[in-house]
């Protein structure tokens, strides 16, 4: 997932990479967080189901976009 994110979003040329921290936190039960500064993003914990990174990286393009 952090590889998916860092690749997908570029910088573009002379402008700081839009995507400033990738974190990896271990947690059980195969839970995982995205988080865009404070705003969380996707949660498995909440939905219960494991995502594609497909479907996060379009979460993370629409609020990038805003």
């Amino acid at each position: 997932m952090a590889e998916a994110l860092i690749t997908t979003f570029r910088p573009s040329v002379g402008q700081p990479h839009p995507i400033e921290d990738v974190r990896l936190i271990p947690s059980g039960g195969g839970r995982y967080e995205v988080m865009i500064g404070d705003e969380l993003v996707y949660s498995k914990a909440a939905t219960g189901q494991h995502t594609t990174n497909e479907h996060v990286l379009a979460l993370v393009r629409e609020r990038l976009v805003d």
